[in-house]
């Protein structure tokens, strides 16, 4: 048998890489497209969320297993991905979770994609731009209407705002917009 067979969770070929920065948005950001309605499920006490995304007709559901390179810091993780019938995922959305829903629009700057999620439900109002990048570390210049970076601020990872109790929904949204203008680079 091959030695492969028994990996790690976030280990092996179908295990992606993904290094996010992730910002507060303080302004109206300009009109973007591929807009897409996103419903999570993260299931409790796991680390796998359910995802349907709407994008007109279509429809497409999978189950996503998430594992950070650093417990503490949701900026850098290992996704891999299981495309779901519409019948697989209605079986595991019975299971135990905290719901999300947002709608994600992906707006261009400097040649990255953006994207913007304009969150719905008991977060309206929280709106937060992220971006794939391939140093976390490196210069990245920023759009006008981003604030505060809140890449490695657990209490802004889709499974920490899915699972904030409604009490502490107005703290989550009362966070300071502006970024500390003496680090911020690009326009």
């Amino acid at each position: 048998m091959s030695p492969d067979w028994s990996r790690t969770p976030g280990e092996g070929r179908y295990a992606r890489s993904e290094l996010e920065r992730r910002f507060l948005v303080d302004r109206p950001s300009p009109p973007g497209c591929d807009l897409r309605a996103i419903e999570d499920r993260y299931l409790q006490d796991t680390r796998l969320r359910l995802r349907t995304v709407r994008a007109g007709a279509e429809v497409v559901h999978k189950l996503t297993q998430k594992v950070r390179a650093r417990p503490d810091d949701p900026s850098a993780v290992a996704l891999t991905n299981t495309y779901l019938s519409a019948e697989e995922h209605a079986v595991l959305a019975v299971l135990p979770g905290d719901d999300l829903v947002k709608t994600r629009r992906v707006v261009p700057f400097e040649g990255l994609s953006w994207v913007v999620d304009v969150f719905g439900g008991r977060l309206s109002g929280l709106v937060l731009a992220e971006v794939e990048v391939a140093d976390l570390h490196a210069t990245l210049s920023l759009p006008r209407w981003v604030g505060r970076e809140v890449s490695s601020e657990d209490a802004f990872s889709g499974g920490a705002l899915a699972a904030t109790p409604l009490d502490d929904v107005a703290e989550v949204l009362a966070q300071p917009r502006r970024a500390d203008w003496s680090r911020r680079r690009g326009r």
